[in-house]
């Protein structure tokens, strides 16, 4: 979609800025989920879950 966009870039701007903002939070989003996973998982996760 970016690709496309390129060309489009100077008469309409939101073709790239709206495939962009949605790869931005897609990555963030599998970020966040990555840590909390790991922090919710790893050895010192499992403490904290447990109460020790």
């Amino acid at each position: 979609m970016l690709a496309v966009a390129q060309s489009y870039i100077n008469s309409a701007p939101w073709l790239a800025i709206s495939p962009g903002i949605a790869i931005f939070l897609a990555v963030l989003g599998f970020n966040l989920l990555g840590d909390g996973v790991r922090d919710g998982v790893g050895p010192s996760g499992l403490r904290k879950l447990s109460g020790c």
